[in-house]
């Protein structure tokens, strides 16, 4: 796979998460029971969260860095998330919506700038980043999107 065909794969992926909530009042993206107890704000800020996460530990995996484990640190991914979710939970949705655009554009502009050579073989950079990004949107637009056809 050549770096711009991740993009475009990510891009993707993006753009059908988008689209799953498009056209919802703020009400129907404030309540409750989209996945769990969450809502669509929520899991805006959760997609956010792990774009950040990625920001975050991409630019050491490419210095040969492997990231601290999620069970050391947090007690586990669902930990991590539980944690993760209170501490944005205060947010508007404004913010979350502004934080999850900023967070985005800032990965894409990130990936732009890594070696082709991240991108040609299976490697932990491309791993993280699919984990985080194209392979974990597709988990949330379909939950949007189930939610929305049980409430129509």
């Amino acid at each position: 796979m050549k770096k711009q065909q991740l993009i475009d794969k990510l891009e993707y992926a993006w753009n059908a998460f988008q689209g799953s909530y498009a056209g919802l009042t703020l009400d129907q993206m404030l309540e409750p029971g989209v996945t769990g107890e969450w809502s669509v704000k929520d899991i805006l800020a959760h997609v956010s969260t792990w774009e950040g996460e990625s920001l975050k530990h991409l630019p050491d995996i490419l210095e040969g860095i492997r990231p601290p484990r999620y069970l050391d640190l947090y007690g586990g991914i669902d930990s991590f998330n539980v944690q993760m979710s209170v501490r944005k939970r205060n947010l508007t949705l404004s913010e979350v919506q502004k934080q999850l655009e900023d967070t985005h554009l800032r990965l894409v502009e990130f990936i732009q700038n890594v070696p082709e050579e991240q991108f040609t073989t299976e490697t932990r950079f491309r791993r993280r980043l699919r984990l985080d990004t194209y392979s974990h949107y597709p988990i949330h637009t379909r939950a949007i999107r189930e939610w929305r056809e049980r409430k129509s």
